[in-house]
């Protein structure tokens, strides 16, 4: 450890047998004042501090101004953050080992020693998003699902192979192992962590960064956790601090235990709804209070999956007793558990009852009070009671249903028994065969009802009781609706041997809820096609139909393009829409069907209750953890097959559609960019509100007439081997060509057409934003973006700002940005500038036919949160002022924008 420890905080901590080194806050106190009444999250971030003293990145200035946080709660102070680790998942990964290949490449022609390019912090990949429910619904479903996989990704799972043997501290989980976040959740986090080091052992808490957004989820195990881009984390692993500014803290208090029914994911829909309306971008979230005894690991854990969700840097837990039982569930070591606690108590990281840390706002919840609930239609922070999600879907599509008298538009469904009731005059209905049966498909049909994602597969309750729920739905002898897609996808193996253990699994299966693989499918848009005849009488009526998943992410043309509305919802409830098979049914009051017999079933008739969901929980035992994680890191036998080239550096494959090398670092031998005024630069597009990562960054599938699918046709690619743009993420020509290509994308140049088109300016041509900008950058002209509030709200995603840049795209002028995007786009050498004293584009009458300036740029004068002009000339005479806020936060952003990105920082440091 680097530490000056100037405030002499080095102790000894005895465990067992072994003694441990630590950087003691309790000694800190004893000159920077007391720190009880402390944050836990921000007293581990003190901590960092102290561990990492160097006088130059970290001084007794920031230390004072951590301790003096209790002031005024707040602080305006810069500080540098060295998380342990780091974690990524492929779709991220890919592309970072993609940059660290082409820093390799750029160090060796620059005469260096490219071996000098290596993880300095501890990274762990897990292959889990690559898998798509290509198949579902039968026994071989799983073992298709992975096939199919390593036919696609061989190129990216070869490169990730040799990344894995060609880099020091980097290890890969093979794919069909889980979910990263459960992973980490399960196996990879300490909680405390240890390092050796000139003799010595330190210990100090356990936290990193991930290239996920979802990497809070950790934080329910008391690690303190937050997603940035795969830009920022190459930084990290590379040896760069995380530059940020000590955060505020918003409290919430936890009361009471949850009612009879009620399950986990009620309650974080609920606190996600609560906290986005508090407003908590970029803050962190601390959770607290006696309720927290009620609350077991695994739904604390949900809780903190949704930071993201609800807006929050993290939503962090203290570590007590049920971190101690979770860890030793879960198979973690004897010796890391007394240490947990030994230091945890030492440090004052420890909740006790009663326990009230001073925080920036409070607010608090009796957890009681919650009820059943889903979110949607299309997001995750619009929770709907789930007695009016049939009210509220009406109202999305502006239906206006009349009740319908007894007799008229019963439709009697082929799958199963029960009846959709609707009117009989109602529009939007079109038929179809599944080759036994001819079947009506309406508006607010589920088409896929999918148990995804690391919010809820990690946690057994709810996971459990969707189980049970499907043995009592079979004992009535109900089954699903048969134009519903239906699949399973838990986060790790080890939720398929307690399933069995418990005997539920048959249950699933009976109701189509076959095992399709073990990653993120459903949540991030890998559901896969829909039956051929349903996605034809969509199409056909244009109906508006739903998916119900028990994911975190709802948004517009996320989980499939046909599908436009989305619902988020705990386990057991996707298996019982799966039964009613339309969210227009109002399954809290109505029958999901009938018996063999004709008597109605309800939903509290199949219902599990609490005993019945913890006997099946207590199933779960430490012997599924210690077999399913004993190799985690050695695959199966088609992983083992992948040949692997031995080399330093990566031998680029001119013909690959996969991994190209990236242009990025082209020329970075040479001097510094000059910063200077944007002269003359034309808008690519003029966007609305909360333009999400999703919308920016190329995600699902490509199309075959966009710029993209021509691309690859070019390559001799054939659109049914296209794959996803995830799975491209190491290619930039593709990923360039996807940007700004979401198919529910609207840019107001187009009047709000939606698609990923913009007008070409000086021609008035209406194209392709990819064509548009490619035209731009031969005429020479810069571009830029104009947006509303909350840019690039979402995933943490590297392209969303890669290709911003390469796109010749200059600045984003906005009204508000989403904290990783923001950070992401100073990353890549963009600059993000927001709209001061109220203007917004509209206010201003922009209509992106203007031409643009940006005034006040140099080298020398480029400060934090310093003023800018932005010039706007409309019919090339009149001109207009309005001034902007420059949005790089910090001075270490000023540094990484002057050389062009963050990781062309680092890399010219190398070189030099």
């Amino acid at each position: 450890m680097p530490s000056l420890d100037s405030l002499n905080t080095l102790h000894t901590l005895k465990v067992g047998d072994r003694e441990y080194h630590y950087f003691s806050l309790p000694a800190a106190a004893k000159q920077l004042g007391d720190l009880q009444s402390l944050p836990m999250s921000l007293k581990v971030l003190l901590e960092n501090l102290l561990r990492w003293e160097d006088g130059t990145t970290v001084g007794v200035p920031d230390l004072q101004a951590l301790a003096g946080w209790l002031k005024d709660r707040r602080s305006d102070r810069e500080i540098q953050y060295r998380p342990a680790r780091v974690l990524m998942q492929d779709f991220t990964g890919v592309p970072a080992v993609v940059d660290l290949a082409a820093m390799r490449a750029a160090v060796a022609k620059a005469g260096g020693d490219p071996q000098r390019i290596n993880p300095l912090s501890p990274v762990d990949l897990v292959i889990d998003h690559s898998v798509m429910v290509d198949r579902y619904g039968n026994a071989q479903a799983f073992e298709e699902n992975v096939d199919i996989e390593m036919e696609r990704n061989g190129e990216r799972y070869a490169f990730l192979r040799w990344g894995q043997s060609a880099f020091d501290n980097f290890s890969v989980v093979p794919p069909g192992t889980g979910i990263c976040h459960q992973v980490n959740l399960e196996y990879l986090g300490r909680t405390v962590w240890t390092r050796e080091e000139d003799g010595r052992t330190y210990a100090f808490p356990d936290t990193l960064v991930g290239t996920d957004s979802h990497t809070t989820m950790i934080n329910g195990l008391g690690v303190l956790g937050w997603g940035v881009g795969g830009i920022e984390a190459e930084a990290a692993m590379l040896g760069q601090p995380v530059s940020m500014l000590i955060p505020e803290v918003v409290g919430f208090k936890l009361t009471g235990k949850l009612r009879e029914g009620i399950t986990a994911t009620d309650l974080v829909l609920t606190v996600t709804q609560m906290l986005r309306k508090q407003g908590v971008v970029g803050k962190f979230v601390e959770f607290y209070g006696d309720g927290l005894a009620e609350l077991p690991l695994a739904d604390r854990a949900t809780l903190a999956n949704m930071a993201p969700e609800y807006g929050a840097t993290c939503g962090f837990f203290p570590v007590d007793d049920i971190t101690l039982g979770y860890l030793r569930l879960s198979g973690r070591p004897e010796e890391t558990v007394q240490l947990v606690e030994a230091y945890c108590k030492a440090q004052g990281l420890w909740r006790e009852p009663g326990q009230e840390p001073v925080f920036s706002a409070q607010l608090g919840l009796d957890m009681g009070e919650v009820e059943a609930s889903l979110a949607g239609p299309k997001r995750p922070q619009d929770r709907v009671p789930l007695g009016q999600v049939s009210q509220a879907f009406n109202d999305f599509i502006g239906l206006q249903l009349k009740p319908a008298k007894k007799e008229e538009g019963r439709l009697e469904n082929e799958g199963g028994g029960g009846v959709a009731v609707g009117n009989a005059d109602q529009t939007g209905e079109a038929t179809y065969s599944d080759g036994t049966a001819t079947h009506a498909l309406k508006h607010g049909a589920v088409v896929i009802a999918a148990i995804t994602s690391c919010t809820n597969t990690s946690n057994p309750s709810v996971m459990m009781a969707a189980g049970l729920l499907a043995k009592k739905a079979v004992e009535k002898g109900l089954n699903r609706k048969p134009w519903v897609k239906t699949s399973l996808a838990p986060g790790s193996k080890v939720v398929t041997d307690y399933y069995k253990a418990a005997g539920l699994l048959s249950y699933l299966e009976q109701l189509g809820f076959d095992l399709v693989g073990y990653g993120c499918t459903t949540c991030i848009g890998n559901s896969g096609p829909l039956d051929a005849p349903i996605e034809a009488a969509i199409q056909q009526a244009d109906l508006t139909v739903a998916s119900v998943l028990s994911g975190n992410r709802n948004f517009e043309g996320r989980v499939h393009p046909l599908v436009k509305t989305n619902w988020l919802a705990s386990p057991p409830l996707v298996v019982a829409y799966a039964l009613a098979g339309n969210v227009r049914i109002d399954i809290a009051s109505e029958p999901l069907g009938t018996t063999p017999d004709g008597k109605p079933v309800f939903l509290k008739d199949i219902w599990p209750s609490q005993r019945e969901i913890a006997e099946a929980v207590a199933k779960v035992d430490t012997a599924m953890f210690h077999k399913e994680y004993a190799e985690v890191f050695t695959g199966d036998a088609q992983w083992q097959a992948i040949e692997v080239p031995q080399a330093a550096t990566y031998v680029w494959q001119n013909d690959s559609t996969y991994i190209q090398h990236p242009p990025f670092f082209d020329g970075i031998a040479g001097p510094l960019p000059v910063v200077e005024d944007v002269k003359g630069a034309y808008a690519l597009a003029v966007l609305g509100d909360s333009v999400t990562t999703d919308h920016i960054s190329p995600a699902g599938n490509i199309k075959a007439d966009s710029p993209a699918g021509r691309y690859l046709r070019e390559k001799g690619v054939a659109p049914q081997d296209f794959n996803s743009y995830g799975s491209r993420r190491g290619n930039h020509e593709v990923m360039m060509r996807g940007t700004f290509a979401n198919i529910r994308i609207r840019n107001e140049m187009l009047g709000g057409e939606e698609g990923g088109n913009t007008v070409h300016i000086p021609s008035g041509e209406k194209l392709a934003i990819y064509d548009a900008a490619m035209r731009y950058q031969a005429e020479g002209s810069p571009l830029v973006i104009l947006a509303g509030q909350e840019y690039g709200t979402g995933s943490s995603r590297d392209w969303a700002a890669k290709g911003t840049n390469l796109l010749g795209v200059k600045a984003v002028v906005a009204e508000s940005f989403e904290r990783i995007h923001r950070s992401n786009l100073v990353g890549m050498g963009v600059l993000p500038l927001q709209f001061t004293a109220g203007d917004t584009w509209k206010s201003l009458g922009l209509t992106g036919r203007e031409r643009f300036d940006i005034l006040g740029l140099t080298n020398a004068t480029l400060t934090p949160h310093m003023p800018l002009t932005l010039r706007i000339t409309r019919d090339g005479s009149e001109t207009q002022d309005v001034r902007v806020l420059c949005r790089i936060d910090t001075v270490n952003e000023v540094e990484y924008f002057k050389a062009g990105g963050i990781l062309h920082y680092v890399l010219r440091q190398l070189i030099a």
